[in-house]
């Protein structure tokens, strides 16, 4: 009998090793990624299944609406299989989870960077957050347009052959047939462009007064806010779309440029990819909005999108999370579906970027030009910040008066100081 209990437990014993050995999901862990970038959502599932298949893990890839992800990471966070992979955009939001994000001092992961530069650490000095892209933005140009027009690329210098060129074919796009601008929406998918991005013109050349912003300043001045208003008026007032149409959105910028009905698309480097297959000799100049010098501006170059780590995961799935990181940034054949979707990755072994925008990027410095860097990363309390910018802009839309202006005016400089006291305070 006691040979028999015997012989039982050690197949007992003998089949918990064979599961453990067998490397259920439950072993093996599992990856969940919350992304940031819808427009790279289609590339990110084929990564998910390209990695299922080589190595049996689970990779979920979930894609927040566009504007929405501080509330969806909230939301996912609270739930019982969170993410695995979460993203930052700036050191302010990883202070904000970084009792989740796992420090990532001395990983392979880490190792893999190309440069300090692009590792973000938390106000602890953990390094909580590493980029794992680099991106520009500016205005992208259809220059076959311009020549239909009678102008090229090469005369565009400053604002003032941008604004000479923009109303010119504004003024003539009933004959032409194409306009100068594609259409600035204010909705959720659209207004970042503005709030996000070109108000960054006015943040870069403070900074730069400033000697370099290192930190969050607890409020700016609103020196080139004239600037930012006179490049936002050119594209609003010589668009296809009337400035008191872009409240509610509804227009396809991107399409709009694609099919050639307007030879200028306020834009990034990560439109690349869709907008070259109809405009294959696409190019990007730089916000060009009158300040001095302006003839030596470059594209404004950065990162917003910082890989975390969730720390409070189970040690399988942060295993797990971490070898699939390693995997997308080594791996010849995922890295370029990665690059290609991002534009560039700042890993040692990642594929080599393929993308036109950061092409011209990179022609600018070459040239001697100076980058404008992304200040705009420094923005507080950012998607209250930004809400109360859209909606003053929108008052200004449907009325051009200084009285409304003054409004933009006091909802990015005063806004500035508010959301900071919001956040610090």
């Amino acid at each position: 009998m006691k040979k028999k209990v015997l012989a039982l437990a050690l197949a007992a014993i003998m089949c918990l090793a064979l599961l453990a050995g067998c490397g259920g999901s439950s072993s093996k862990g599992s990856v969940y990624w919350l992304n940031f970038k819808p427009e790279s959502d289609e590339d990110l599932q084929k990564i998910a299944a390209m990695y299922k298949e080589k190595t049996g893990v689970e990779v979920k890839v979930v894609t927040a609406a566009s504007g929405t992800y501080d509330q969806t990471l909230t939301s996912e966070m609270d739930k019982s299989a969170p993410p695995t992979i979460f993203v930052v955009g700036a050191k302010d939001k990883l202070d904000n989870w970084s009792e989740y994000a796992k420090d990532l001092a001395g990983t392979e992961l880490a190792a893999e960077v190309s440069s300090d530069a692009w590792n973000l650490y938390d106000s602890n000095g953990k390094l909580g957050a590493i980029a794992y892209c680099y991106e520009c933005f500016g205005i992208i140009v259809n220059p076959d347009l311009l020549a239909q027009a009678g102008h090229s690329v090469d005369e565009i210098t400053n604002f003032a052959s941008l604004k000479a060129v923009a109303e010119d074919i504004h003024a003539r796009a009933g004959e032409l047939g194409f306009d100068a601008f594609s259409s600035s929406d204010m909705d959720g998918s659209s207004s970042w462009r503005f709030t996000g991005h070109m108000i960054n013109l006015d943040y870069y050349y403070e900074s730069r007064d400033d000697g370099g912003w290192t930190e969050c300043p607890p409020s700016i001045k609103g020196t080139y806010m004239d600037n930012f208003k006179d490049l936002y008026d050119l594209c609003i007032n010589n668009s296809l779309t009337a400035p008191t149409e872009l409240a509610t959105g509804g227009h396809d910028a991107e399409n709009e440029f694609k099919t050639g009905k307007a030879a200028f698309f306020v834009n990034g480097s990560w439109e690349f990819s869709a907008v070259s297959e109809s405009v294959p000799n696409a190019t990007m100049i730089p916000y060009y909005c009158g300040v001095s010098g302006e003839e030596k501006a470059g594209l404004n170059c950065g990162t917003g999108n910082y890989w975390c780590v969730n720390g409070k995961a189970s040690e399988a799935d942060q295993q797990a999370t971490m070898d699939f990181l390693m995997w997308c940034v080594t791996d010849a054949e995922a890295s370029r579906i990665l690059v290609d979707s991002f534009g560039v990755m700042p890993f040692k072994q990642a594929a080599e970027s393929t993308n036109g925008f950061l092409a011209d990027a990179d022609r600018y410095t070459a040239d001697g030009c100076y980058v404008m860097e992304w200040a705009t990363n420094f923005q507080p309390n950012v998607d209250e910040y930004r809400a109360a910018v859209v909606s003053a802009l929108n008052v200004y839309n449907s009325d051009q008066s200084d009285a409304n202006w003054e409004q933009v005016r006091t909802a990015i400089v005063d806004g500035w100081a508010t959301q900071y006291q919001a956040v610090y305070n």
